[in-house]
């Protein structure tokens, strides 16, 4: 149970960390670690702006004091999002450019290195768990046999996860190469 609440928490971690990896899609996933100096205190942009995707191949950034057009429109443009804000005093628009084919491969890739880590984090969870039965059996708490059934338990639960993992990113890279 401590196994498959660890492997979840790791798919979990993969996702968030996947949203923001820009598809050629419009996502406001990707605005989510942009912050902006808000009166003083750094502030996340979904907190001092509505932020929508009016369209598959726009966002677009509505601040709610027309005073923050500007510290948003500077925190856009150091994101590294690679989009060049437009913005008419009211509304900051982010048109979301064509993906190029490099580009396509250079996020699969990065999306396949998130990946890599979240199995390795789940092979480490595994190990750990292997470990605590072993010491188990080792201190008479368990039998040869039920350490056996456990750690082939332990198998099944972290090869469900794996092949989690890998669903997760097969339907990431889709998104990208569409």
């Amino acid at each position: 149970e401590e196994l498959s609440m660890s492997i979840e928490d790791s798919i979990v971690s993969l996702k968030g960390g996947l949203k923001k990896l820009r598809t050629g899609r419009a996502n406001i996933a990707v605005l989510d670690g942009i912050v902006v100096e808000y009166y003083g205190a750094n502030t996340p942009l979904s907190q001092c702006a509505q932020l929508s995707a009016p369209e598959p191949r726009l966002l677009t950034v509505k601040p709610w004091d027309k005073g923050m057009v500007g510290p948003i429109e500077k925190a856009l443009m150091n994101s590294g999002l690679g989009i060049t804000p437009q913005s008419d005093g009211e509304l900051i628009r982010l048109p979301i450019p064509q993906l190029t084919e490099e580009r396509r491969k250079d996020l699969v890739k990065q999306a396949k290195g998130r990946g890599e880590e979240a199995k390795i984090a789940i092979r480490n969870h595994r190990r750990t768990i292997n470990d605590m039965l072993k010491e188990a059996e080792k201190e008479k708490e368990m039998s040869q046999d039920d350490l056996k059934r456990a750690i082939e338990k332990v198998q099944e639960v972290t090869n469900a996860g794996v092949s989690q993992v890998d669903d997760v990113l097969a339907q990431k890279e889709s998104e990208i190469l569409e």
